[in-house]
């Protein structure tokens, strides 16, 4: 390894295990400070709650995990909140999911660009040190929204699930209903009989279930729903459910209306997305299809013609 690339790895490891170092003991001092506050003002601290950052030192890796998510976190409660959004709509529902969120995104830009650094002299012994820093940083760059990648494909996943299987879950819960069956008990048959075909679904209705049953409204627990989802036919589902309630009407008969709308709107869905995909399929023809084909008809052709014309 080249003696410039040595010295920037060094500096580069030196300098980031002293900002964490100087972070963890900022950060264990205002701590131990908070908790001697409390017990000088009678807050019902212990002896016992002071030990437990020392407690804490046996797992170093989750402390500074965490404390690196704290330290990149945004401080707007509305981003916070967005994000934690997120979250809940990919189905994660973490109390710190947003602090190793944020951990994640360090670790992964410190990663990529110190992987850079290490493995520059076997890729191109060429590259300035110029150069290499600014591949660093971008590698950095990357790193830090890889784990924004992730999450937005864990949310378009679930979503594409729940609306998969939205139309099922109504067709059940018709028949539950004009069963004679109450709307929170074919809420709960629901969530255990999607659980093979639809797990996402399952899930959320079961989690409808657990908060009627702990004594929220259905409103409220309607509302929920809706929010965890983020999907307009759940919401539309939901606005159904909650004016049913309030004027007294007919439960099953409204549900019926609206699984056959939600079908319809399924199958035009369907026919959308069929009518993209000539003009999706346009361009790999254009570029990938179409030349092999000349050269598998018209390369014996060319050969032959190549012959001829180098025989005269």
């Amino acid at each position: 390894m080249n003696a410039p690339f040595f010295v920037a790895i060094m500096v580069f490891l030196v300098l980031t295990l002293l900002m964490v170092a100087i972070f963890a003991y900022v950060r264990h001092a205002v701590e131990r400070r908070k908790l001697l506050a409390r017990m000088e003002t009678g807050g019902g601290s212990s002896v016992s709650e002071l030990a437990v950052p020392a407690a804490a030192q046996h797992v170093p890796f989750k402390r500074y995990f965490r404390a690196l998510g704290d330290l990149a976190k945004p401080k707007k409660e509305e981003e916070l909140m967005r994000i934690n959004k997120r979250f809940i709509q990919a189905g994660y529902r973490g109390k710190n999911m947003v602090v190793v969120f944020f951990g994640a995104k360090v670790l992964c830009a410190g990663f990529l660009s110190l992987a850079c650094l290490c493995l520059q002299p076997l890729v191109a012994n060429q590259m300035t040190m110029p150069v290499a820093m600014f591949v660093c940083l971008g590698l950095a760059l990357v790193g830090f929204y890889l784990p924004s990648l992730w999450l937005n494909l864990k949310v378009s996943g679930r979503k594409d699930q729940l609306t998969h299987g939205l139309p099922d879950a109504l067709d059940l819960l018709v028949v539950c209903v004009e069963a004679g069956m109450g709307l929170d008990s074919a809420i709960k048959r629901v969530g255990e009989e999607m659980k093979l075909s639809n797990r996402s679904i399952s899930e959320e209705f079961k989690l409808l279930n657990l908060e009627l049953r702990a004594g929220k409204s259905r409103r409220d627990a309607l509302k929920n729903l809706a929010f965890r989802t983020g999907l307009d036919d759940v919401s539309s589902l939901v606005t159904l459910l909650i004016q049913t309630e309030k004027f007294g009407t007919s439960v099953g008969q409204a549900l019926r209306v609206h699984a056959d709308s939600m079908r319809t709107e399924r199958s035009q869905r369907i026919e959308v997305l069929a009518g993209k995909l000539p003009v999706k399929l346009l361009f790999p023809t254009i570029f990938f299809i179409f030349p092999s084909l000349f050269v598998v008809l018209m390369g014996p052709a060319l050969i032959q013609v190549h012959r001829i014309w180098i025989g005269r």
